[in-house]
Parts: C-alpha cells; structure tokens; sequence
C-alpha cells in the first residue's frame, strides 16, 4: 500500500503510461525517456526507453519519492540493466535474444534458473524421503507441487524448461522406486509401476508429466484491463 505513491508518481509524470503515442513519439526525438512501471506487492520494474543517464536519474527521482514514505531503494537490490542482459522478476527471465534462423530480435520470458532450481530442490527432497511410503503418497505429493508449478509459469517460453524438469522428475522417482525394491529387476518394476511406457504410475495415479503442459504468450492487455472497484462518482 505504501508503495502506491510510486504508481501515482509514474502516472501523472509525462513519459509515463498516460502519455499519447504522439507525446511519446516527441520525447524520444527530443533525446527522453518514455517508461512504464510494473508493480506486484514489492517487487517492480521500471523499463525505460532511453539511456542509462535515464535510468539513472530516474533512480534518484524515485528514492526522493519513497522517502517521503520512510522507504528507501535498497543498493544491492536495485539493478539498472539493459534488456539484452535481462533480468528475473517474479521467477521469470526476461532477456532479449536473436530468433534461431533469423537475424531479428526478440524479449523473451521463460522460467528463471533459480526457480528452477527451487522446484528441483523440492522434487529431490521428496524423493528422498521413507521408502517404506507407498508410491501413491509420493506421487500425489509431487503432482500437486508440479501442477502449481507449471501452472505459474506456462505463460511463457517454458517448453524447453519444462522438458528438462520432466526428464529430472522421472530420474528422481525412479530411483526412489528402485531403492524401495533393491532386489527387483527393472522390467517387473516397469510392469507393476507403470501403464507399459515406463512413465511412473500407481494404480489410477499417474505423475504430473510438466511437459504435457501446453505453453501460450501472454497477451499485453494495457488499460483494458478492469480495475477491482468502480470508480468513485
């Protein structure tokens, strides 16, 4: 809530959201900058058009703002990067790259390396626990994990991530069931836990497979999007 002076600040100053594609047009001939600020909770992006100059002095006016407020911008937190070198927000990578085959460049949004790492840690942990647990248990623990997981970040450029954490999900189930039953051959494992295609299953529950997860971009929706409560009349 405190940090709603920041979004009023960004609205009403002219290169911000509120600004005619004209007016933006005009101050990028004149050498300024355009930006728009992109808030959840605490954690927010200000991307600008134009240089670091910009961005740097957009920092400082910022800091004034927010210490009106008692807040201040955290050093090691606050990063002036440019969109080629990208940046993780919300878990989300956001870097700019060449399309394979093409010369033309594209910002692309996909699971950031450290929240993959995060649900891989989760994915190990459980698949370390008691043996003695029915494979059932598990599989119901991972998939619920797994279904927030990738229901979180399927609006992206997830496929590639998403076949990585499956070919690591069924490494790490296959070895908790193997060495739940050290002496058993793999092909009568193969048979008992599984529907015949080695992907791990018990009884009617199958693991969440992250790759079957169909992806799609999410669509920039600008002002269209409504606000929770009519305005005030």
């Amino acid at each position: 809530m405190a940090l709603s002076v920041l979004d009023e600040y960004i609205a009403r100053s002219p290169g911000g959201p509120h600004a005619t594609p004209y007016q933006r047009v005009k101050r990028r001939r004149s050498g300024l900058p355009n930006y728009r600020l992109i808030r959840y909770a605490d954690d927010w992006v200000l991307a600008i058009s134009g240089t670091r100059a910009h961005a740097e002095a957009l920092r400082e006016e910022i800091a004034e703002v927010l210490s009106g407020m008692g807040l201040r911008l955290s050093p090691e937190k606050t990063l002036i990067t440019h969109i080629d070198e990208g940046l993780d927000f919300l878990g989300w990578r956001i870097q700019r790259h060449r399309k394979r085959g093409t010369s033309k460049h594209y910002v692309y949004v996909y699971p950031a390396k450290k929240a993959l790492h995060a649900i891989m840690a989760k994915v190990k942990a459980a698949c370390w626990q008691n043996t003695n647990l029915p494979l059932e248990v598990l599989l119901h623990q991972l998939n619920s994990v797994l279904r927030g997981w990738t229901a979180h970040f399927k609006y992206g450029c997830s496929s590639a991530t998403f076949g990585y954490l499956r070919h690591y999900l069924w490494h790490q189930v296959i070895r908790w069931i193997g060495r739940k039953h050290r002496r058993t051959p793999w092909r009568q494992l193969r048979r008992r836990y599984s529907k015949g295609d080695g992907w791990p299953a018990h009884g009617k529950v199958v693991l969440f497979n992250p790759a079957a997860v169909h992806t799609g971009r999410y669509r920039y929706r600008g002002q269209k999007i409504p606000r929770p409560w009519p305005s005030a009349i």
